[in-house]
């Protein structure tokens, strides 16, 4: 081997070291602040339910992280301040989502619906996470496959809504929805954990972000799958 294709060898070796421990630095900081976002969320969704707010809070706490994700999370994402956009987000989330707790926990056996959605969730993430990291499998392709499944369920829940507002209620569909979301948000989970181990997302924070919301909507969706087969009504 001559001189000129050692040094290709060792640029080679060095990029590649690089690489990995960039590609660690990432998951590192990713699922560290996911976990502290998330517990942050549980806490405020504590409060929430400690305090009772209106039924229409989850809607406005959720119009709001709405907006700070399109509007301000892309010009903060590369700076320290995207931390407190993050927090900021889960916060609002997490305190939303009180008054839909408040509302299972009365329900007979609440405390078990919810306890059951909570470690359904968890254990679907931790699997699928677990599979990605272990098998390097790129799932990125399903991207345009997910994306067109949130579209269309974002118009059934649009369509339901409306059709709620004339009187009509279609507990079925409802029920077929949430398992189609759930299924979406399981399909996000390998998606981005690709994207994270294979280069496609660098930004601990968006990668944060983007777990956060797969993990928050695949429990609601559970929440309203599981309730709904614990409700003798």
């Amino acid at each position: 081997m001559n001189p000129y294709q050692q040094d290709q060898v060792k640029v080679a070796v060095a990029t590649g070291v690089e690489s990995t421990f960039a590609t660690t630095k990432l998951i590192r900081n990713t699922y560290t602040l996911l976990a502290v976002t998330l517990l942050f969320s549980a806490v405020m969704a504590g409060i929430s339910i400690a305090i009772q707010p209106p039924s229409f809070t989850g809607i406005v706490c959720l119009l709001a992280a709405l907006a700070l994700i399109w509007l301000v999370l892309p010009k903060t994402a590369n700076s320290t301040a995207g931390l407190g956009v993050v927090f900021a987000i889960t916060g609002l989330m997490g305190f939303g989502l009180g008054p839909m707790l408040t509302h299972y926990l009365n329900m007979p056996s609440g405390g078990s619906i919810v306890m059951t959605a909570l470690g359904s969730t968890a254990t679907i993430f931790l699997s699928l996470s677990a599979y990605v990291m272990i098998t390097k499998k790129d799932f990125t392709f399903m991207g345009g496959f997910l994306m067109t499944g949130m579209i269309v369920a974002i118009v059934c829940m649009l369509v339901l809504f409306g059709a709620t507002l004339f009187g009509y209620h279609m507990p079925i569909v409802h029920l077929a929805l949430s398992a189609m979301i759930a299924m979406l948000m399981a399909g996000f989970i390998l998606y981005d954990t690709s994207r994270i181990i294979n280069g496609g997302e660098t930004n601990y924070i968006m990668a944060t972000v983007g777990l956060y919301l797969s993990i928050y909507n695949l429990f609601v969706s559970l929440l309203h799958l599981i309730g709904a087969f614990n409700n003798d009504d």
